[in-house]
């Protein structure tokens, strides 16, 4: 189907999209249904699609990978966007006004202007590739490419438009699904786990407590290693952030991200790069951790997309304050309380305080 001929049949797939995002149980199946329902109105030939960590971006679980092979292209596919010269970084989107854009739109039918390109999707056979990040507000929570193989069309305003358009509506359902959810796993976790990988990025040595971090995570996309296991792709993504603000290449963003285990609880994984001799760049040490309860807070507040305010209320209420004892920790009128307090109520969608404990609070107070 040609975008130039059909523009208002494009734009018109918004609604069905969505209404198969609607059905979906999880985020997995959230990317499947989506992708599949893009597919039919707006052709492409394969995709990826990625939960991101709203504060800092990186890629976590889960990760849909459609028709682009194993793990180890899908590594180096990450590898150029944190550490080479590409045009439309996904760190861009995530600030540009519109969240979606088209590498040949970009660059003027030049799409060998992006390392990405020269590196690894032109001599795989792509001719062009439309990505976006899916974001409520500033928060990026998803991000998608979607390539055509030589012989397809660009991809047109108005297919990058719909994609856009979705971004929002996305967003929000994945956010959706990182509410916390009360789980019957274990809460005995054994210390920090810690993998170190050379300074030419390939995993040299890892403890016992990261391979049993590691068998927690979902399955996804993964790179073998001489460490006798496969590591996802959001832990090798992370390592490969840290290498990227060593270099200078990211100096606002951080190598930290969350992932939430098969069970629904919440890892924290964050590396730095170490110096070597004379100062030259060393290893990358990466931990992986239980979330700190912080980390927690953090996420309930994104999840249900609470303000500070509104998270520091809620932590009050937990711990049993009454509206004018809040008030005073707080330093405002017992009716700014209230206000506050209805809004929480109206994003939890619970109707008491004994609700919004129960339902809020049950995975930033379980035991890590």
């Amino acid at each position: 189907m040609s975008d130039a001929r059909r523009p208002a049949e494009v734009l018109s797939g918004h609604a069905k999209v969505l209404s198969g995002a609607e059905r979906a149980t999880d985020t997995r199946e959230l990317f499947s249904r989506t992708s599949a329902g893009l597919r039919r109105i707006m052709p492409f030939d394969s995709a990826v699609w990625a939960a991101t960590d709203p504060e800092t971006g990186l890629v976590t679980a889960p990760m849909l990978v459609e028709n682009l092979g194993s793990g180890e292209g899908c590594a180096a596919y990450w590898e150029s966007e944190l550490l080479e010269e590409n045009v439309l970084p996904f760190r861009d989107l995530a600030r540009a006004a519109v969240p979606a854009a088209g590498l040949r739109a970009a660059t003027g039918g030049l799409p060998a202007r992006s390392a990405r390109f020269r590196r690894l999707l032109g001599s795989q056979g792509v001719d062009d590739e439309l990505r976006a990040v899916l974001r409520v507000g500033d928060r990026p929570w998803a991000v998608v490419s979607l390539f055509r193989m030589r012989g397809g069309a660009p991809f047109g305003p108005a297919e990058t438009e719909l994609l856009a358009a979705l971004s929002g509506p996305l967003a929000s359902r994945v956010r959706r699904f990182a509410r916390p959810s009360v789980s019957g796993g274990s809460t005995c976790a054994p210390a920090p786990g810690l993998v170190l990988f050379d300074p030419s990025g390939e995993p040299a040595s890892i403890n016992e407590e990261a391979r049993q971090y590691l068998s927690w995570l979902p399955e996804g996309p993964s790179i073998p290693s001489q460490l006798g296991l496969r590591l996802p792709i959001w832990v090798v993504a992370t390592a490969l952030q840290a290498r990227a603000i060593a270099r200078g290449r990211d100096r606002e963003g951080s190598a930290r991200v969350r992932i939430r285990t098969v069970d629904g609880r919440w890892l924290t994984c964050h590396a730095s790069c170490l110096s070597g001799p004379a100062g030259r760049p060393g290893p990358v040490a990466l931990v992986i951790e239980p979330a700190a309860a912080a980390d927690r807070a953090v996420l309930i507040a994104e999840a249900y997309g609470l303000t500070p305010r509104e998270l520091e209320i809620t932590q009050l209420v937990s711990r049993g304050l009454p509206t004018t004892g809040i008030a005073s920790a707080l330093f405002i009128s017992p009716h700014t309380v209230r206000d506050h307090l209805k809004a929480v109520f109206g994003k939890t969608e619970v109707s008491s305080r004994g609700e919004l404990v129960a339902r809020l609070l049950a995975e930033y107070y379980r035991p890590a």
